[in-house]
């Protein structure tokens, strides 16, 4: 077993609280910028800190958006957003996601597909599944409800302080066939949608993360960041300090910036996710 897995579930079960939260506030008129800092705040609030900045991407925009300390956005009847939540304890991380639609029900069958095929990969989840069979539940599940598997994103394994450990789970069958084992975590977050199937990188979405701790003698006031955030993103949001933000984006270049990810044809995109730990048995669900 995974060590501490108290602790994972513990941190699981904070991010599957956090992300219910955060989808009842998703309403129209609500404050973008104010969902992430009360997701966040949530999580703070029991003990635990947010594994990453909470990401809310709007229809085309898959992943990876966060608000930035001057966002101003507020939702509308229609948008579809990805609220996408992490937290961890002591580096023992959950991840999880839900699509929801604002004030609007037209494109359920869109988020069923996500969820479904979430599910029906979970179902397999045991010691030495491999990831082909994952990836071909999940896209055989996307296309038989008429949509396309995002078949450039991926779930991911789960270590302690590292959000993406290594072994990917792609939406699509034919990339990888690795076995998964007892005692590894697991995020399982399929996309769907009805354009290409094919994100590309857009703009910056405000997320940053170091690579490996920064020179502390030449840039002490990184070094000083680097022991907030270690190696998971964080944002500008989490930085109050004006002089640190500004060395932050000055020295971007050091760091590993996120782009949002954007459906190539701005079709729309759900996204369904859930943190599973593999048992000798089968797995257990730590986000449900």
């Amino acid at each position: 077993m995974v060590e501490d897995a108290d602790r994972w579930r513990r941190a699981g079960r904070i991010g599957a609280q956090a992300r219910d939260l955060g989808a009842g506030l998703l309403v129209p008129g609500a404050s973008r910028r104010d969902v992430a800092e009360e997701v966040e705040r949530y999580i703070r609030s029991q003990g635990a800190l947010p594994a990453f900045p909470t990401n809310l991407s709007i229809d085309q925009e898959a992943a990876h958006f966060t608000p930035d300390p001057e966002d101003d956005y507020r939702f509308r009847t229609g948008d579809l957003v990805k609220l996408d939540v992490g937290a961890h304890l002591e580096g023992a991380i959950s991840d999880t996601a839900v699509t929801v639609e604002v004030g609007s029900d037209r494109h359920a069958g869109l988020r069923k597909a996500a969820r479904v095929a979430q599910e029906s990969a979970g179902t397999l989840l045991k010691d030495a599944v491999t990831t082909r069979e994952l990836s071909l539940a999940i896209e055989r599940s996307i296309r038989a409800q008429g949509y396309r598997p995002v078949e450039n994103l991926t779930g991911h394994t789960i270590e302690r302080y590292l959000l993406h450990a290594g072994t990917s789970i792609p939406n699509v069958a034919g990339f990888t066939s690795q076995p998964l084992h007892a005692g590894q975590v697991v995020a399982i977050e399929p996309f769907a949608t009805g354009g290409a199937g094919r994100i590309h990188n857009g703009p910056f979405g405000n997320i940053l993360r170091f690579r490996e701790p920064p020179d502390g003698e030449r840039t002490p006031e990184l070094a000083e960041a680097f022991q907030r955030f270690r190696t998971l993103p964080f944002c500008l949001r989490w930085v109050p300090e004006k002089e640190l933000r500004a060395t932050l984006l000055r020295e971007r270049r050091r760091l590993q910036t996120y782009p949002v990810f954007v459906e190539v044809r701005q079709g729309l995109v759900a996204q369904s996710e859930r943190t599973f730990l593999i048992t000798p048995e089968g797995s257990e669900c730590l986000t449900p």
